[in-house]
């Protein structure tokens, strides 16, 4: 059983940078590929960055982001990270970290094995 719990979000203004983080426990965190998503209000959850597992040698993030957000993770640390930048309005949501042992499960967004419980991101204009 892993039990993530995500910390660093708040109240930003738009153009301020922010470092999530999703400290994992009671699993090899190494083992687990690893996703950020949010949902904002009335939207549906949606994968803004995802890292493999060992190290993290492939990473994904859809267009809507990229450019903007950095996932990484420390192993050693068992923390995975989510640098964001030039954040606005539209970014506000819950993020929430996710793990699996399935890379293609975390693209996917289906049959999850983990997740926490989310951090609260709010940028104001």
């Amino acid at each position: 059983q892993v039990h993530l719990v995500e910390s660093g979000g708040g109240l930003v203004q738009a153009g301020d940078s922010l470092r999530l983080s999703c400290a994992a426990s009671g699993g090899e965190f190494r083992l687990y590929s690893m996703g950020w998503f949010r949902q904002a209000p009335g939207k549906e959850r949606e994968l803004i960055a995802a890292i493999s597992r060992g190290g993290g040698s492939t990473k994904y993030y859809p267009d809507s982001v990229k450019g903007r957000l950095t996932i990484d993770r420390d192993d050693s640390e068992n923390t995975l990270y989510l640098q964001m930048s030039k954040l606005n309005p539209d970014d506000t949501a819950i993020y929430s970290c996710a793990a699996d042992f399935s890379y293609g499960s975390i693209i996917s967004g289906v049959d999850i094995a983990y997740w926490g419980q989310g951090t609260q991101v709010t940028v104001s204009s």
